[in-house]
């Protein structure tokens, strides 16, 4: 979604409900802005999610509030029941509803090869729940870089590339599908930021990411000039094995070679049929 103009975001007041509707009953899981709990809406009688913010500036809370406004409804998009705080810690929360899940790593080892191809056609259809980190996007505008788990950084934000835009989804979306048909969870698995640009290098090669670093006019931290080498382009068909030769298709592959990409302007792109 492009917005035009983000002053509303500043402009937006924050009308906060009183926590006495809303019943904590478990921590399901905590992040580096959040505490998310399962609760129980008292009036309704209905389970939600409760996300109790950790202090952080205004101006970020209000972003997270106006973009789930702004997309409210959206198919894909996560309700935002009420803004809620404690009146005695003044402590922020915002209120969702309750979304059934079961974890990855249980369905994982039970995969099929329809199951997969199931499974990644779902994953365009998921349920988006965490807007803490979203951004109203302008085109050419320059973004944090520090987003996105290691394992799914696209290359743009390891070498500080700060004018990414949608394409970066469809990198981690390629991660994900490598990971499934070659049953190596993560695929591109680096100790931390460094490395993992150098085990993105040592299957794509360094050429291509030479060429898309001139492309762009990015220089490398001086920090890969100790640990990048020169690496050819490992073809796909070294990861297959006896093991995971099911899943493998020639579309499969295809289907990589057109998401796992460096140079984002060249990645396949998704758009809703008309």
């Amino acid at each position: 979604m492009q917005i035009r103009n983000n002053q509303a975001v500043i402009g937006i007041t924050m009308l906060f409900k009183k926590q006495d509707n809303h019943e904590i009953v478990r921590k399901v899981g905590r992040g580096k802005y959040s505490e998310v709990f399962e609760g129980i809406d008292i009036n309704r009688d209905e389970k939600v999610v409760i996300k109790i913010l950790k202090p952080v500036k205004k101006k970020k809370i209000k972003r997270e509030i106006k973009i789930l406004q702004n997309l409210a409804g959206g198919i894909n998009v996560i309700e935002l029941l009420d803004v809620v705080r404690d009146p005695q810690s003044k402590t922020p929360a915002l209120v969702f509803e309750y979304i059934n899940n079961t974890d990855f790593k249980i369905l994982y080892p039970r995969f099929t090869d329809f199951d997969v191809r199931y499974y990644m056609f779902e994953l365009l259809k998921l349920r988006l729940i965490d807007w803490g980190l979203a951004e109203f996007y302008h085109p050419g505008t320059e973004y944090n870089v520090r987003v996105a788990s290691r394992y799914f950084k696209g290359p743009e934000l390891l070498v500080d590339f700060q004018e990414y835009d949608y394409s970066l989804d469809l990198w981690s979306y390629g991660c994900m599908l490598a990971s499934m048909i070659f049953r190596k969870e993560p695929f591109f698995h680096g100790l931390d930021n460094y490395d993992q640009l150098v085990k993105i290098a040592k299957v794509l090669g360094t050429d291509d990411l030479f060429a898309y670093l001139d492309k762009y006019g990015i220089k490398l931290d001086k920090q890969y000039h100790d640990i990048l080498g020169r690496y050819a382009k490992t073809p796909w068909q070294k990861f297959i094995t006896s093991e995971n030769q099911k899943y493998i298709s020639k579309e499969a592959l295809d289907f990589l070679n057109h998401l796992l990409l460096y140079d984002h302007q060249e990645r396949y792109i998704i758009r809703k049929n008309s």
